[in-house]
Formats: structure tokens, C-alpha cells, sequence
């Protein structure tokens, strides 16, 4: 048993609702949404839609759950999409793209730097027209920012190269915009700037802005019509889900504020690199990623110090969110280095 009060770096999702989103939640103007649409889950994706620059938007419990609506309206079964190696998509929702979606996955080697693609990739992955029998290759997924890279983010023109080289060669694009705010902050853009061009694009509102929980997947009128049909598939329909919207209206509100993660994060790998760890990069956003030489050992061992972190990509994962403040930093630091 740890004789320290935990500092909990596990993820972004283990914030809590403070008072002024409880407030809201217990006063959200609800209706059956899968009946009547709620007012103000309405409102929630209306607003969603106007900040990404889409048509209309879509609540979904998850973020997972908004990718796989995404993927399963897109694909046809047995068609071929491609992704980032290490992508969300490919390593962390159960293989739901192939599973549910029926889409066949294919890695795209990082060539461009952690977590992206190179436009030449893409188009060779893609590939030409065949026998009858060839595989379709119909979707690119990226995601911005990289969970697996270290919140590695993907600058626009970076994006718009990527996405005229899906359009050059025939296929739709997805973005996993999870932390696309995250994104946005980091380089002083609205999020719509980091959008252009993809058919299809899911935010998270439980990373980092404190909501609860929800996503919301967004694009076309016409794609979220039958998005709305794919979720309740799924059992995403939701009931009086303003009391949930209503803490995404103020996540959104507080989008600004990841900027504190980004500078805690920076604090937390100067840190840990001056105690020895392996901290190759800076991050960019408010994902720490240090290696070290036993994994399992480490983690357990900072567990004993109260320091709660997680497994990501062979290293040690620490994310940075609005629950853990510079001094708990600065006692994770300390903690760390008396144990060294």
C-alpha cells in the first residue's frame, strides 16, 4: 500500500466535472433525443459543427464510437483504409474497424515524422485499378493529434498535402480529431484550420476539457443522417442526453486552458530528463512519452510512489490534463528523484 496520495497521469479522461459543470448538468433543458432530438444536445452539435467548419455534427458516448460510425459509413466490407502506424483506429478499439466496420487495415509506415504519413506513402498504399478481384482501397484515416507519437501534431499543410493525396487517388478521408483541440492550442488555430478538407472528423469532449463523457463525429448533413442510424445500431441513442451535452457546452468553453497541460508537460519532460529518464522529444501538446529499460518494472514502481502513469508504445505514458496542476508536477518530480 502507497503511503502517498496518488498523482494520477494514466490519461486526460480521469478529470472530474467541477461544480460549474455539475451546475450545468443539473439545469440542461432535456427531451427523448432519440425521439425529439434534445435541445440541447442540438445545441451542443450545432456548435461542434460550426467550430469544425462542417455541415452537422453528431454526439456519440465515445470517441471509439465515433470512429467506428465514421469507418462503417465509409467502407464497404472488405475494402482496404489506411492509417498512421500506431493510429488509435488500428491498436486501441478492439478492431472494431475490421470486426464491425468490415474494413481491412493497412499501416502506413511514419515516414514523416512521429505519427505521420508522407503524401507519397498514401499514394502508393492507395495504389491503381485491377482485376476484379483487387483490393479497394477507399479511406485514409489520420489522426491529430498522435496518441502513440506523444501528442504529436499534424501542421495544416502537412494535412492539406495528405488530403489532396487521398483525393488524387480516390479515397475519402477521416480525421481522429480527439485531441484536435489539443492541436488547435498548440499551434494558435482554430480547429476548422486543422479540418480542411476531411469528410469526416470525431472530437473528444472528455480529454482534457473535464467532461464525463462524449464525443461528437462530424461532416455532411447527409453523413450524420445515417451516422444518427449507425449509433443507434451500435446503442449510442441516447435519452434525456442534455444532462450530457450540457458539460460538453462547457468543455468547449474551456478549450484555452489545455495551454497549462502543453506548459506542465514541457516542465514534467525537462524534469524527468534531468533525473536520467529517456525523454528523447519536447512534447508538443500534454503527452510525456519517456522510455525506459523494464517497463512493467517502472510502472509498478512508480506506482508505489503514488505516480500514476501508463503503458504507450514500449515507454511510459504520462499525460498532462486540467486535474493535475505544476506543483503536482513539481511532487511527481520529487518523488521520482528521491526514489533514484
Amino acid at each position: 500500500m502507497t503511503r502517498f496520495s496518488p498523482l494520477d497521469f494514466r490519461s486526460d479522461t480521469v478529470t472530474r466535472p467541477d461544480e460549474a459543470m455539475r451546475l450545468a448538468m443539473s439545469r440542461a433543458e432535456v427531451a427523448d433525443d432519440v425521439l425529439d432530438h434534445d435541445p440541447t444536445m442540438r445545441l451542443l452539435e450545432e456548435r461542434v459543427a460550426q467550430v469544425l467548419g462542417v455541415e452537422a455534427a453528431l454526439w456519440v458516448p465515445s470517441g471509439s464510437m465515433g470512429n467506428l460510425i465514421a469507418l462503417t459509413v465509409h467502407l464497404r466490407p472488405g475494402d482496404r483504409f489506411l492509417a498512421p502506424r500506431g493510429a488509435h483506429v488500428l491498436d486501441n478499439e478492439l478492431g472494431t474497424a475490421a470486426w464491425i466496420a468490415g474494413g481491412m487495415p493497412h499501416p502506413l509506415e511514419c515516414d514523416a515524422g512521429p505519427g505521420r504519413a508522407t503524401p507519397d506513402a498514401v499514394r502508393a498504399a492507395a495504389g491503381t485499378s485491377g482485376p476484379y478481384y483487387t483490393l479497394r482501397t477507399t479511406l485514409l484515416c489520420l489522426e491529430n493529434t498522435h496518441n502513440a507519437a506523444g501528442g504529436a501534431v499534424t501542421q495544416p499543410d502537412e494535412h492539406a498535402l495528405l488530403v489532396s493525396a487521398a483525393r488524387e487517388t480516390g479515397l475519402r478521408v477521416h480525421l481522429d480529431g480527439a485531441r484536435l483541440w489539443n492541436a488547435s492550442v498548440a499551434l494558435g488555430l482554430p480547429p476548422a484550420a486543422l479540418a480542411v478538407g476531411v469528410d469526416t472528423v470525431q472530437v473528444c469532449l472528455s480529454k482534457g476539457l473535464g467532461a464525463p463523457v462524449g464525443s461528437v463525429v462530424a461532416g455532411s448533413s447527409s453523413f450524420v443522417a445515417e451516422a444518427r442510424r449507425v449509433r443507434k445500431m451500435l446503442g449510442g441513442g441516447v435519452r434525456q442526453g442534455g444532462v450530457l451535452a450540457a458539460a460538453g457546452l462547457i468543455a468547449l468553453d474551456r478549450v484555452d486552458d489545455l495551454a497549462r497541460d502543453h506548459a506542465n508537460a514541457r516542465a514534467l519532460a525537462r524534469g524527468l530528463a534531468d533525473l536520467g529518464w529517456q525523454v528523447d522529444d519536447e512534447p508538443e501538446t500534454n503527452i510525456v512519452l519517456a522510455g525506459v529499460p523494464d517497463l512493467d518494472v517502472t510502472l509498478a514502481g512508480l506506482r508505489h510512489l503514488g505516480v500514476l502513469a501508463g503503458p504507450m508504445a514500449g515507454k511510459v505514458r504520462f499525460v498532462l490534463h486540467r486535474d493535475v496542476g505544476a506543483e503536482d508536477v513539481a511532487e511527481a518530480l520529487r518523488r521520482i528523484g528521491s526514489a533514484s
